[in-house]
């Protein structure tokens, strides 16, 4: 029975999705309650056109110019749909919340989803840390001044201050349930199209001269001192300083994994996970495409946008844009900045949730809680906001966390879907509703090639230290693996290890009392 047949929540789509999940060996412990648009509007609300579109603008302007803008966010875009594809078909056959450490373990061994499990978790911290970073500058830049504050007196203690207050309200607000993530990453989605369009539209009709496409297209070393000190060490060959740009576009479209973090959550999961997948990252790639192209296009002189590094997003809207519409879209673009690390935070916690109910995490019984009243994991959430702010205190740069942002998270899902090529139709033969057929070994190799050129990209100067993280992450992952976690970590039950855990999953869901078991079939009648 489809969803899109009966509408979203139908009663007979939930013990359907029950009935999948008890297959894998899991309870029913979070409450299911997302339909195909938010699923679909979590995965979009990370990704957020107005968040790394705007802040990480300059990584692809200040590397060729109108190029990397014109030419690089398709290529990056195409990148990001390659992998999307490879994973949506992954989902659709385990939908399961934090689904890349499972199908790693399941498709590669253990060892490899418990590697998988831990990349995707430092990846999504980045996440949450990046945007919120960006949040705050955004704000302090944007509309600090009309609150009466100098951006230029404020130090780093202001500005981790600033994220821990940022960080705790949606803590809070995931804290409160996934009704009320739901309605703001609902309404997210919705306010990235409004304020997107307003803006594109805007930097349009208010250029100060005729359009010339051709910028778009134009190459334009500006590596160096030319492009603001964006990449400090000039490239001589225009072919390198294009491959550093595609930053923007891949760190931008990125953390679509969220609908799959949220596959327990979301009613008819084997369909609209993939769905989310997909559709998030095409929607994102169309719509940020045209925005950011407007920026290119508005611009009074490329050469001193270049030159304004980071700052370049400022500059062209204080150049371009009237006062009191300025102070709308800022008021716009932060709100959906906000909501985006949100929606991360959602992302992040479910992870947490999924690979400690494993045993994967230090504490694994504590993160693992769900709240009975809201039916979320509460500990997990608060776990990950603490960690996302104190990984601001190692890489305040924001350019650094929105790489190891981009690099951890590519990495994470190059893996299952690396494994899933040599386990296609050996020991993986069961698929879900959702399947690329033959196709699926040649995509997922493009995906696994993409990932080790990003890799090269994303330790390029300014962003050495990504390397240096994960260079010991490898070391002491291996070193946990060897000493500790290979006679420890079981892993995703499989086989008669799921039988054995029909007892358990019964006592969970009954640990929920009757009032919560009552709330999911509400749920499914809305």
């Amino acid at each position: 029975m489809s969803q899109d047949a009966h509408g979203p929540g139908s009663p007979n789509d939930i013990s359907e999705d029950v009935k999948v999940l008890h297959s894998m060996g899991y309870a029913q412990e979070l409450l299911r309650r997302m339909s195909g648009f938010s699923n679909f509007a979590i995965s979009f609300s990370i990704i957020c056109i107005l968040a790394g579109g705007i802040t990480s603008f300059q990584l692809a302007f200040s590397s060729v110019g109108g190029a990397g803008i014109g030419i690089g966010w398709p290529v990056g875009c195409l990148f990001a749909l390659i992998v999307a594809a490879a994973m949506a078909q992954i989902a659709s056959a385990y939908p399961t919340a934090g689904g890349l450490y499972h199908w790693g373990s399941i498709l590669g061994g253990r060892f490899w989803g418990w590697a998988t499990a831990w990349f995707n978790l430092l990846g999504l911290l980045f996440v949450v840390a990046s945007v919120n970073v960006g949040t705050y500058v955004l704000f302090v830049n944007g509309l600090g001044p009309i609150f009466g504050i100098d951006p230029a007196s404020l130090t780093i203690t202001h500005q981790v201050i600033g994220i821990a207050l940022i960080t705790l309200t949606q803590a809070l607000f995931n804290h409160l349930g996934i009704r009320a993530t739901t309605l703001l990453t609902d309404f997210s989605g919705y306010l990235i199209f409004a304020v997107a369009i307003i803006l594109t539209i805007a930097m349009v009709a208010l250029a100060a001269g005729p359009l010339d496409f051709g910028r778009l297209f134009t190459f334009t070393n500006y590596t160096g001192d030319p492009g603001g000190g964006v990449f400090p060490e000039a490239r001589g060959s225009l072919f390198v300083a294009f491959l550093l740009g595609l930053l923007l576009p891949v760190y931008t479209v990125t953390g679509f994994d969220a609908s799959a973090h949220t596959s327990e959550e979301t009613v008819n999961a084997a369909r609209n996970v993939p769905r989310g997948m997909l559709q998030s990252v095409i929607w994102s790639g169309i719509f940020g495409y045209v925005m950011i192209c407007s920026f290119v296009l508005a611009m009074p002189d490329p050469a001193a946008g270049a030159a304004q590094g980071g700052n370049v997003f400022y500059w062209l809207m204080d150049g371009v844009m009237p006062g009191w519409l300025k102070t709308l879209l800022f008021i716009g673009i932060v709100l959906a900045n906000y909501l985006c690390a949100l929606a991360g935070l959602t992302s992040t916690s479910r992870m947490t949730f999924a690979f400690a109910r494993d045993g994967g995490l230090p504490f694994s019984n504590a993160l693992r809680s769900v709240s009975p009243k809201y039916r979320t994991p509460a500990v997990a959430i608060w776990t990950t906001a603490v960690l996302s702010v104190l990984v601001t205190l190692y890489t305040p740069a924001f350019a650094t966390l929105a790489t190891a942002c981009a690099v951890f998270l590519y990495i994470s899902y190059a893996m299952p879907i690396g494994a899933g090529i040599l386990a296609h139709g050996k020991t993986w033969t069961s698929f879900g509703p959702f399947s690329l057929g033959g196709a699926f070994k040649p995509i997922a190799a493009l995906a696994v090639i993409g990932t080790v050129i990003l890799f090269w990209i994303g330790i390029q100067p300014p962003n050495d230290k990504v390397l240096i993280i994960t260079v010991a992450m490898v070391v002491v992952l291996g070193f946990f693996w060897i000493v500790l976690e290979n006679r420890r970590f079981q892993g995703p039950p499989i086989g008669e290890a799921i039988r054995r855990r029909q007892a358990e999953i019964a006592a969970a869901e009954l640990a929920l009392g009757e009032e919560a078991a009552a709330t999911v079939v509400e749920a499914g009648k809305a």
